[in-house]
């Protein structure tokens, strides 16, 4: 069947709850606010893990962590399962990616036709092993940078990004087969550095910023597993309130960034003649805590750091707004298709599948799960979303948590110790061990983090080797 150009954009690190159409009334947003409200808005999407690594494994496979096991920060993908790359391309479509791929290196065949300005691994492909090493747990000492280092300013991804622009922009101009093609502009920021360019830290220069909400140590949740990930994670300590709203503020300014970035590549587009048959998605692999629950950046499953935002526009959609649970799963079966090509058929009701069968067909219930085993936790920990609630599982007999989501969208209220809630939560405990044994996948995790330790050269190698705060910036 015919298809349509798909342009992906995808940024680093983004939260949902920092975009105008979201509701945030303060951020500004312009392009991204008008894909998203001429397109569909999905209210609940979510990165199967709240990494860099996993969650693009997924987006280029449509599995799980679970089901491709690229559990952390030095297990990337590389071609080891079939992408939704691979199998465009190999139809005959050109696929370009620009920009950011945390993939494992350029010798592997990850299914693009094109490669532009990739990032791909640190340490020549190994990323940071020193995730591998959580039991014992280990000490991450570079969390004091990112008080450190607020802005604003220009960074090395700051002038990355504006090169992905620049290039995607180019690549827009250029002649192009007949088939419709699949283009990735993939962007860095707002991962921190907090340093946003000038004028885009101008636009908040003077502004009232929310204040960060859950913030009082005395009041916040206390759980074995979060409690040991967040002294792990201790980029907060390292803040005082004037840090804080500095930082926020770079935040805010480097979303901005990104939306004027894509407003580039939209005008260049429209000025190419293509945009009538170019469907566009927007999201991110993962959100940022921004101080929320005294805590920033990632690995954590509250809503600022497993949500992200994810839009559908371009022709054949009709604008609206959607309630399904979603996931960066069903970007491989949505692109295929946009592209005119019959995706991979779904294998159960929680398997990849097009966002366009959600918007025919909208199913609040559905259940969308996400899982960590990365630097900082003693053992996996997973997220099931299904209409208001979210289930949080810890393996290793660590208790549970359940929230009302549309009741308590800041997480709370942990209602799991409630007895009438105990139906809800052995639900949703069984809908989470129909979809994975949540034991089993953490004993798998850790033994295949072994091994590579093992490969490695042992606890010794790897701490010899670079750590780092963010991924450096390396040639290709």
């Amino acid at each position: 069947m015919p298809g349509n150009n798909v342009i992906v954009f995808m940024s680093d690190e983004h939260t949902r709850s920092v975009m105008g159409a979201y509701g945030n009334h303060q951020v500004h947003t312009p392009t991204l606010d008008r894909l998203a409200n001429s397109g569909v808005r999905f209210d609940n999407a979510y990165t199967p893990s709240p990494i860099c690594i996993p969650a693009r494994a997924s987006f280029a496979t449509g599995l799980y962590t679970f089901q491709h096991r690229c559990w952390s920060s030095a297990e990337p993908y590389y071609g080891q399962q079939q992408s939704w790359m691979h199998r465009l391309r190999d139809k005959g479509h050109e696929v370009t990616s620009i920009g950011k791929l945390h993939y494992r290196s350029a010798s592997d065949d990850l299914g693009f036709s094109e490669q532009i300005l990739p990032m791909y691994l640190a340490n020549e492909g190994k990323g940071w092993p020193q995730a591998l090493m959580r039991k014992p747990m280990g000490t991450f000492p570079e969390t004091a940078e990112l008080a450190a280092e607020i802005g604003p300013g220009e960074t090395s991804y700051t002038r990355y990004d504006r090169d992905i622009s620049a290039a995607a922009v180019n690549w827009l101009s250029r002649p192009h087969g007949d088939k419709p093609w699949v283009l990735f502009v993939s962007f860095i920021c707002p991962h921190f550095p907090l340093k946003a360019p000038q004028q885009f830290y101008d636009l908040y220069r003077d502004s009232e910023l929310p204040a960060a909400f859950d913030s009082d140590p005395r009041q916040q949740l206390k759980h074995p597993v979060i409690d040991a990930m967040r002294k792990f994670w201790d980029y907060n300590d390292y803040f005082d309130e004037k840090a804080q709203l500095e930082g926020l503020r770079n935040y805010y300014g480097l979303c901005s960034f990104v939306d004027d970035n894509i407003a580039r590549v939209v005008s260049a587009l429209e000025a190419s003649g293509q945009f009538d048959n170019t469907n566009m998605i927007y999201t991110s692999d993962h959100g940022d805590l921004i101080g929320n629950h005294g805590l920033w950046c990632k690995s954590f499953m509250y809503e600022d750091s497993a949500g992200i935002p994810m839009t559908l526009s371009g022709p054949g959609i009709i604008p609206g707004v959607n309630a399904t649970p979603v996931s960066l799963i069903d970007l491989a079966a949505t692109i295929e298709s946009l592209a005119g090509e019959t995706a991979m058929p779904a294998e159960s009701d929680w398997s990849g599948r097009p966002l366009q069968s959600f918007i025919d067909n909208p199913d609040a219930g559905r259940a969308v799960i996400s899982e960590y085993h990365d630097g900082g936790s003693p053992c996996g920990v997973y997220l099931l979303r299904k209409g208001p609630w979210k289930y949080q599982y810890f393996a290793e007999a660590s208790p549970a948590l359940l929230f009302n989501i549309e009741n308590d969208p800041q997480e709370c209220v942990n209602l799991a110790e409630d007895p009438q809630y105990l139906e809800v939560l052995n639900k949703l405990r069984g809908c989470l061990f129909d979809i994975l044994d949540p034991e089993e996948v953490n004993r798998q995790a850790f033994a295949d983090q072994a091994l590579m330790i093992e490969k490695l050269g042992g606890k010794a190698e790897i701490e010899a080797m670079q750590s780092f705060n963010h991924t450096p910036l390396e040639p290709a």
